[in-house]
């Protein structure tokens, strides 16, 4: 195998699938990335599994002589990606005189312009091959629409992995939009975005995906070319396939029943609140220097009569810190209080100018909506004030 590439080509594939090496690997390969190189196509595919996710990167390069070679992830990223930008050229020419069929004693050469690396590599056959998902509806939608979805709905998710389901998002396809959903049992973001369905496709396929999936599918889309990119999605028992360009991302999916968060959305509000979102994150952030030193609760004190909310903490022994500003108010005075860190990541989320929050009693859930724009619903339970 001998190929010739750039230096930022092979240094920004390798960093993205190294992603998907695992920290404590169960087995010695998969510790590596496997690259593949095709003479015929001139193209230079990498691959890293760690038995649940799997990452697939292809780029252009010139391939004298095809082949594959799983190489060790971390040393070669941290080589690459200190070496001068130009031509990289690798070859394993020079070693395969002394390698053993197993592979072992396989060295690759990394020649750049000013001077060359060696690497001890293992051979290709004992990599697992990503899953394969053959047979199945194919579901498109645009990048624009896949990282709105992700944006709108990673953050809610749960760290506890004791509640796995939680820790996901939960996917429902449906005849033309995508829902994401996300909770960790203290707030729910839900978004909804278009798909291009296939004519035809008429049953719901609803999944959930591993939140540490998708936020590195969100990074791989950062750095796709176009936002119009069709993405294809392949859901199967127990797995799902992202693919789009010359990239793939396939994952394991949770198992265990996804909690019915449609039914903890209320229908009807007795007050409800407009106002500018980027005013109100800022007078979070100041308030929250406060709250930070408390118990992290902000309390919100909704005026009808002055058509203003006021945020306000106390923190014992420490200081206090309250600040008005204007809203658009319909029903009667309340007095409220959240988790602040809850409240201002939602918030941050929710893109439009203007936000609308829907709220009943003091200990009810509260919803936020943005004005406009993309369909999304947060969700936040409030917490109860001791006076």
């Amino acid at each position: 195998m001998k190929l010739v590439c750039s230096q930022s080509d092979l240094s920004t594939n390798l960093s993205l699938v190294s992603r998907a090496v695992p920290s404590r690997p169960t087995h010695p390969v998969l510790a590596n990335v496997l690259l593949q190189a095709d003479a015929e196509t001139n193209q230079v595919s990498l691959t890293a599994f760690d038995l649940s996710l799997g990452i697939r990167t292809s780029f252009n390069a010139e391939v004298w002589q095809g082949g594959a070679i799983a190489l060790p992830a971390k040393l070669l990223v941290d080589i690459t990606s200190r070496l001068p930008e130009g031509e990289i050229t690798l070859d394993d020419e020079s070693a395969l005189t002394g390698a053993t069929p197993g592979g072992e004693g396989l060295i690759v050469t990394l020649t750049p312009k000013s001077g060359h690396y060696q690497v001890r590599a293992m051979g290709p056959e004992e990599f697992p091959e990503l899953p394969v998902i053959e047979n199945t509806e194919v579901i498109h939608l645009t990048t624009a629409a896949l990282i709105e979805g992700l944006r709108g709905s990673l953050f809610a998710t749960s760290g506890d992995e004791t509640k796995q389901v939680l820790t996901g998002v939960h996917l429902t396809v449906k005849q033309d939009t995508l829902e994401f959903a996300a909770t960790d049992g203290h707030r729910l973001a839900v978004v909804e975005t278009s798909n291009e369905r296939p004519l035809g496709g008429t049953s719901q396929v609803e999944v959930t995906v591993p939140a540490r999936a998708l936020r590195e599918l969100q990074r791989m889309l950062a750095h796709s070319a176009s936002s119009d990119e069709p993405v294809a999605l392949y859901f199967d028992q127990g797995q799902v396939v992202f693919a789009w360009q010359n990239q793939r991302l396939t994952s394991r999916t949770l198992e265990g029943q996804y909690p019915a968060y449609r039914q903890l959305i209320p229908r009807q509000f007795e007050r409800q609140v407009t106002i500018e979102r980027r005013q109100f994150v800022s007078t979070l952030e100041r308030i929250a220097v406060l709250a930070d030193q408390k118990n992290n609760i902000v309390k919100v004190s909704i005026d009808s009569d002055a058509q203003e909310i006021t945020l306000s903490c106390e923190a014992q022994d420490v200081g206090s810190g309250r600040e008005s500003m204007p809203a658009q108010i319909s029903g009667e005075n309340i007095e409220i209080a959240f988790n602040i860190k809850y409240l201002m990541e939602g918030l941050k989320e929710l893109p439009s100018t203007e936000i609308q929050m829907h709220l009943n009693q003091s200990l009810t859930p509260v919803i936020f909506t943005p004005l406009g724009g993309l369909k999304m619903t947060y969700l936040a339970m409030p917490v109860q004030l001791r006076s």
